[in-house]
């Protein structure tokens, strides 16, 4: 049995093969940190409270896994909570050395595929935007985690794009997550997925897709309801878990 719980934004606790991985934590109490920079609305953020308490939540995790190091995937509040509990933390290579910086004793780059405590994790790419702005938002990585039957693919902050569906087709992983909410700056496309990217996973995928990153910063201007409409006219299923929800995905 797989149990995901979104906590809020990109956060996640990921229960699988007996082990419960924490996702790119974002704890920080509401409106703790300045808007994002270059963006429409400049509300302070996180714009909705966490739906229980950060040491509760990094309680439950056996491991860490951050995608990237932006400050809404992995803030000062997760740093410290982790950092006192001692956790293994999964990243992307360029992310090894700065995070021993900070005092994480147990990192582990993935360049390609590692195996932990009976899971499989494979490091995977992605586009943070477009053009020469995800290049400035690059380096940006998924994971895909699998154990038993259960193949569950987190793409990270990225748009739909070739990187995307090469996931889908080489891994078919059973449960997609993707990062939404259509975030944009004051000038060029999202950089994480609007409803048309999200509604292009779910077609092209044949495991089920589940929407995060959504309602929770300053410039993430696609909302819930916005993004159930357009998959329910588009007539595809997607998983858009409220923040505090655990989703159960039985085998088969």
């Amino acid at each position: 049995m797989l149990r995901l719980t979104l906590v809020r934004h990109a956060t996640l606790l990921i229960e699988i093969a007996g082990r419960t991985l924490l996702v790119d934590p974002m704890l920080d109490d509401l409106e703790a940190q300045p808007p994002v920079p270059g963006t429409f609305n400049p509300q302070r953020y996180p714009l909705v409270p966490l739906p229980e308490d950060a040491a509760g939540i990094v309680s439950r995790a056996d491991a860490a896994v951050i995608t990237h190091r932006h400050v809404d995937h992995l803030d000062g509040t997760a740093i410290d909570a982790l950092l006192a509990r001692g956790v293994t933390v999964f990243c992307q290579p360029l992310d090894e050395a700065p995070l021993r910086d900070l005092g994480f004793k147990d990192v582990r780059s993935v360049h390609d595929t590692t195996v932990w405590e009976g899971i499989e994790l494979t490091r995977t790419g992605g586009r943070h935007g477009t053009g020469e702005l995800a290049d400035l938002m690059a380096p940006v990585s998924g994971f895909v985690l699998r154990a038993e039957e259960h193949g569950v693919y987190v793409a990270g902050d990225t748009v739909w794009c070739d990187e995307v569906r090469h996931v889908l087709n080489d891994h078919v992983p059973t449960v997609v997550v993707v990062n939404a909410g259509e975030a944009r700056m004051l000038e060029g496309d999202p950089i994480t997925m609007d409803a048309a990217d999200v509604i292009a996973v779910a077609r092209h995928a044949s495991g089920r897709v589940v929407a995060v990153h959504m309602e929770a910063l300053n410039h993430c201007v696609l909302t819930r309801k916005a993004l159930a409409a357009a998959v329910r006219s588009a007539g595809v299923d997607v998983d858009i878990p409220a923040d505090g929800e655990t989703i159960v995905f039985d085998a088969g």
